[in-house]
């Protein structure tokens, strides 16, 4: 058993916006593998299903963003899941362009308070994660509009593209291919910027 879980807030008027990039990756692989996301609980919608062979639960917490760990903790509690084999985080990231992704097999919450609150409640910051580029915010703006804002047509056509390479991404890392989908991704990550 393996939880995908994407971040993002829960509320109508957060859709689509920069900070829900994990749930959009999260419906886009409950679309593709038929898994419905509907089942309300441990604090979050999830669904559960089998992509590629491997039985997972897909999950979008509902705590909003900064209270995240409290929804994955309970999941992983209930299911008696190794976060750090078991577990895969999908959330935005402002350090990389709209486009772009990179497949990470632990690391540090890198001032995301979505992964702060998952490191302190289940105790580790070695879980596996894709982090999906937003841009970085314009000068002069608060934080907080940024990632509650939303894409350009332009960038929202390039961040389709990396919800994609995500989905990709994470079929392989369930599968216990972590490393070729770094090399894949990150890789791929780098002729982007060129």
């Amino acid at each position: 058993m393996f939880l995908i879980a994407g971040l993002g807030n829960p509320d109508k008027k957060y859709e689509k916006t920069r900070h829900n990039i994990g749930f959009d990756t999260v419906d886009a692989l409950a679309e593709k593998y038929n898994i419905s996301i509907t089942e309300k609980k441990h604090k979050a919608l999830c669904g559960s299903g089998v992509i590629e062979g491997v039985k997972v639960i897909l999950a979008k917490p509902q705590t909003y963003m900064n209270l995240s760990g409290e929804s994955i903790a309970e999941i992983v509690n209930f299911y008696k899941l190794d976060p750090e084999s078991e577990m895969l985080i999908i959330f935005d990231d402002i350090s990389l362009a709209p486009g772009n992704i990179r497949v990470r097999k632990k690391g540090s919450a890198g001032g995301h308070n979505g992964i702060k609150s998952i490191i302190s409640s289940v105790g580790t910051s070695n879980f596996m994660r894709i982090k999906v580029g937003v841009g970085e915010k314009p000068q002069g703006w608060d934080l907080a509009d940024h990632v509650l804002g939303r894409f350009s047509g332009e960038d929202r056509a390039r961040v389709e593209e990396a919800i994609r390479d995500a989905e990709d991404a994470a079929v392989l890392m369930i599968q216990g291919e972590a490393d070729k989908a770094m090399n894949d991704f990150n890789a791929k990550k780098q002729e982007n910027t060129k």
